[in-house]
C-alpha cells in the first residue's frame, strides 16, 4: 500500500525545508568575507524566513478535508517520518565551501532544484480533494529562488 499525504503534512515538510534553507544561508554567510556577497546570502536566508512563514499562513486556511489524516497514525508516526524526510532531501547537514562564492550558489541551486522535484513527487501522493493543487504554489516559490539563484551564478561568472 502507498503512502498518502494531506497539505497539512505537505506544507509542514515545506516549513521545514525552508528552515532548513535559511540555516543553510545563514552558515554560508557566517564565512564569507566579501560584504556584498554576505548580504547576498542573509537575503536569501531572509527570503526562506519569509516562505516558512508564508506556508505557515497557508497551512492555517486548509480546510478541514485538506487536513485530515489519510492514514491511521496513532503515535504521530508520519509527522517524524515527514521531518526527516525534508531533513535528509533538501539542505540536509554538508560542508559548505565558503571559499567560494561559486560553490556556494551551485550548491544552494542544486537544493532548490531538489526541493521542486521533491514537491513534484509529493504531488503524486495527495488525493485532488486534499490540497493537491497548492504544491503548485510551493513549487513557485521554489522557481522564483532557482531564478535568482542563476542570475547571482551569471553575474558572478562574467566578473
Amino acid at each position: 500500500m502507498g503512502y498518502v499525504f494531506n497539505m497539512n503534512e505537505i506544507f509542514e515538510m515545506a516549513e521545514q525545508i525552508e528552515k532548513n534553507g535559511a540555516k543553510f544561508y545563514r552558515e554560508a554567510a557566517d564565512g564569507v568575507k566579501t560584504p556584498s556577497n554576505k548580504n547576498l546570502l542573509i537575503e536569501l536566508a531572509t527570503m526562506e524566513d519569509q516562505h516558512q512563514k508564508t506556508f505557515a499562513v497557508l497551512r492555517t486556511q486548509l480546510s478541514e478535508d485538506e487536513k485530515a489524516p489519510t492514514i491511521f497514525d496513532p503515535n504521530n508516526e508520519a509527522v517524524l517520518y515527514l521531518r526527516a524526510l525534508a531533513d535528509i532531501r533538501v539542505f540536509f547537514e554538508k560542508k559548505i565551501d565558503t571559499s567560494s562564492m561559486e560553490e556556494i550558489l551551485k550548491a544552494a541551486l542544486l537544493a532548490e532544484k531538489d526541493s521542486i522535484v521533491f514537491y513534484l513527487g509529493m504531488k503524486d501522493l495527495v488525493p485532488d480533494d486534499f490540497g493537491k493543487e497548492k504544491i503548485d504554489h510551493i513549487i513557485k516559490e521554489e522557481m522564483s529562488h532557482i531564478k535568482l539563484l542563476s542570475n547571482k551564478l551569471l553575474e558572478l561568472k562574467q566578473e
